[in-house]
């Protein structure tokens, strides 16, 4: 019973499809009328060789159409359809032997238009092969889909290579005629007006082989390639003009025209086409700022050191800043370039200052919240705080040094003198008050001194270590003042009084007043009794530690020394004079036999002389040992005179008076003389005040160690806390303690000080 109702079912679908083909004709006639029309459909889309010179078989659009009409109405066009692709895929070796014989002549050549050729061919191949219109879109699309499918899938690894420099060379056809390959071979419509559509048909092929959309990124790829090879060319270390107004003018007239083929190739109209690059072109704007941005990024430090003549190239940094978010990368790079060629034993104090200080300017004038500067300088900061003559550093720029030294109190001639700035708590009930920036740390503060000197003050926490400093520079000037012009100084210290205070600049009027007084007593006593000695007369309480010697000046400078001293005991009963013979300067004329030799020297100089005058052959250990100097500084003083021709070196040590002159002899030693001839100031720095300071508290330290054994630093630190005067951190006795340990006086272990036994 099954068996009856499986047969009718298969008879009748038999029946049903049989009236279908056969379209209700007697007989057969209707399955021969459809026979017929699927040879013609398929013979018609079977896909032919191109390189076959068999003439191919014309049939009359009007038999096609009606062959396609009569399968239609059979409901057998996808069938039709799925036919046309399996012959299409069978025939695919044919497009693939083109495709393997162009890439092996580009692999051989390695030029792109042997790609531009293949790309012809290609679009020969696919319209060869393609349905005609009046078949309908969806048999178009479906042949569409699968020609590009079996066409990528035929691509070797190196055709993304050659396409890409295939595109690349298409940027020497914008406003330039293209070459002959970027032309089809077959005959072609005309050209379309305007020398930047030269590449039509190269752009248009790619479009109908679907290559654009598909190496839609490597497109990009190119051009982004192309703004950063010609940013780098062009801007590179050119940084005292502006180059962002040039490279938008640039990419106005290379790469605007070139992204119309491959970005608004169906525009309509100009405005059509400016609409539809309006993104993408904003793409490549940002991808040229940032470019730029990151070349400047990387020569920023040099930018610094040239400031203010790199402000052309700061003003692009700021612009490009506002369109691409590199402010990390700024301070990365920024702090990694100061970490390799500033913040090493190498680099000059003054230089590291320098680069600060420009560095803040630049900074400053890129992100004026400063907190770009806040990240960036506190690594030099912090370098700066731990090296000995930072303070020294400062303080000389804010006088000025040598001769027309301006110093940083005249950086800005137009702008009157500020005092210094100092950080104020926020007042939220400023109506200008605005939050800080979204990118600070939680140290920032917005209301941090923007004064340049403010700013390196502010690297230590008190300002007293420069006041220490500016009064021993101080001393140092004025002791090298030798025609009374004290002006410059006095105008420093009225400059430096609106910086500090008056207060704090007390002790430097005393030592201005006191060399003018000088030279009042001096003109006073020149006047009671010519002398020829002019000293200079200071108060000891109020000058910095001045260096000290033992040793007294001989015959006839004693007796000149007597002589002032008694009549300056007249003038001042009340005030007695210490002689300092070691500082100062004596001209001297010695007279010999046979000439007169004038010389200004030390007084050190001319207290070894004098001694030649009682005899005329001396040893050098003899000479400190009657002078009660060191043996260096006796030789220092007769090597002097060795150079001007007055002695001569008779044998190791041993020196005679020349009262006749003699020619010049090379048996004393270059080396040695130039080691002696070194000068030394003639003030203790703040560093060697502190180092006899801590002498003093060296006394305190090894009486506790000695009655309690052992001590760890935070110990001794609160131990001497209790002696008087004593002001150092923990730090700079952990350096003190160090420095004792490598002379051998004390031993450390586990963080526990001890005396060395």
């Amino acid at each position: 019973m099954a068996a009856n109702v499986l047969v009718k079912q298969v008879q009748a679908k038999w029946n049903n499809s049989f009236a279908r083909l056969n379209r209700a004709e007697p007989g057969i006639t209707g399955l021969l009328a459809f026979s017929e029309a699927w040879r013609i459909a398929t013979n018609f889309l079977y896909p032919r060789d191109l390189n076959d010179p068999t003439p191919r078989k014309e049939y009359s659009m009007q038999e096609v159409r009606a062959s396609f009409e009569f399968l239609s109405r059979a409901k057998m066009l996808p069938l039709l359809m799925e036919n046309f692709l399996e012959d299409m895929r069978k025939q695919q070796h044919l497009i693939e032997r083109d495709i393997n014989k162009y890439m092996a002549e580009f692999e051989a050549a390695d030029t792109p238009d042997h790609i531009a050729r293949m790309i012809f061919r290609l679009e020969k191949w696919y319209k060869e092969w393609s349905p005609i219109p009046e078949l309908g879109s969806i048999l178009l699309s479906a042949y569409t889909l699968a020609f590009h499918t079996h066409l990528y899938s035929s691509f070797p690894p190196s055709f993304s290579r050659g396409f890409k420099q295939l595109i690349a060379s298409s940027f020497s056809f914008v406003n330039a005629p293209c070459p002959q390959w970027a032309v089809p071979p077959e005959p072609h419509p005309p050209l379309p007006p305007g020398p930047a559509r030269q590449d039509v048909f190269l752009w248009s092929a790619c479009e109908t082989l679907g290559l654009l959309d598909r190496y839609e990124s490597l497109i990009a790829s190119v051009c982004y390639e192309y703004i950063e090879a010609h940013v780098m060319e062009t801007c590179a270390k050119r940084w005292q003009e502006s180059t962002l107004a040039y490279l938008r003018e640039w990419m106005t007239d290379r790469v605007v025209p070139w992204m119309v083929m491959p970005y608004a190739r169906g525009a309509r109209s100009a405005d059509e086409a400016r609409q539809m690059l309006q993104g993408v072109g904003s793409r490549f704007d940002y991808h040229m700022c940032k470019t730029l941005c990151d070349l400047r990024l990387q020569e920023l430090f040099d930018i610094i050191v040239d400031y203010p003549d790199s402000m052309p190239a700061l003003q692009d940094l700021k612009e490009c800043l506002s369109r691409v978010d590199q402010r990390n990368e700024l301070v990365k790079s920024l702090r990694r370039a100061n970490r390799k060629r500033l913040l090493h034993p190498g680099a000059d104090t003054n230089s590291i200052i320098d680069q600060y200080k420009n560095t803040m300017n630049a900074l400053r004038f890129l992100d004026p919240p400063g907190v770009l500067l806040y990240k960036v300088a506190d690594p030099i900061r912090r370098y700066l705080r731990e090296r000995p003559d930072t303070i020294r550093s400062i303080v000389t720029y804010l006088v000025g040094d040598g001769e027309g030294g301006e110093g940083l109190g005249n950086e800005n001639e137009n702008e009157p003198i500020q005092p210094l700035q100092q950080r104020q708590a926020d007042d939220y009930n400023d109506p200008n008050w605005e939050p800080e920036p979204i990118d600070a740390g939680p140290d920032f503060r917005t209301n941090k001194p923007t004064d340049v000197i403010s700013t390196l003050v502010s690297i230590y926490d008190s300002k007293d270590l420069f006041v220490k400093e500016l009064q021993v520079l101080l001393a140092q000037r004025l002791l090298a003042v030798t025609d009374g012009n004290y002006e410059k100084e006095r105008r420093n210290i009225e400059i430096l009084k609106v910086r500090f205070g008056e207060a704090a600049l007390q002790v430097c009027e005393v030592m201005l007043r006191d060399m003018t007084d000088s030279r009042r007593i001096d003109q006073h006593i020149q006047a009671q009794k010519q002398m020829p000695l002019h000293p200079t007369i200071v108060s000891r309480h109020f000058w910095p530690p001045l260096q000290t010697s033992m040793f007294n000046m001989p015959g006839q400078f004693k007796e000149i020394q007597e002589a002032y001293a008694k009549e300056f005991h007249l003038f001042k009963p009340d005030k007695k004079l210490h002689w300092l013979p070691h500082l100062g300067t004596i001209s001297l004329d010695i007279e010999l036999q046979d000439r007169t030799v004038s010389a200004e020297v030390p007084p050190l100089e001319a207290a070894i002389i004098e001694h030649f005058s009682t005899k005329d052959t001396w040893d050098v250990a003899d000479l400190a040992t009657e002078m009660k100097i060191e043996r260096a500084a006796a030789l220092k003083a007769v090597l002097t005179w060795v150079d001007l021709g007055v002695l001569k070196e008779e044998d190791t040590g041993l020196y005679k008076l020349l009262e006749v002159a003699e020619e010049a002899s090379s048996s004393s030693n270059p080396v040695a003389r130039q080691a002696a001839m070194e000068d030394t100031s003639s003030v203790l720095t703040v560093q060697q005040q502190e180092q006899e300071q801590m002498k003093v508290y060296w006394k305190f330290i090894e009486g506790m160690l000695t009655n309690l054994g052992s001590l760890s630093l935070a110990r001794i630190q609160s131990m001497l806390k209790l002696a008087p005067g004593y002001d150092r951190t923990i730090e700079q006795l952990a350096d003190f303690m160090e420095a004792a340990r490598r002379e051998g006086h004390v031993t450390v272990r586990d963080g526990v000080w001890r005396l060395q036994q």
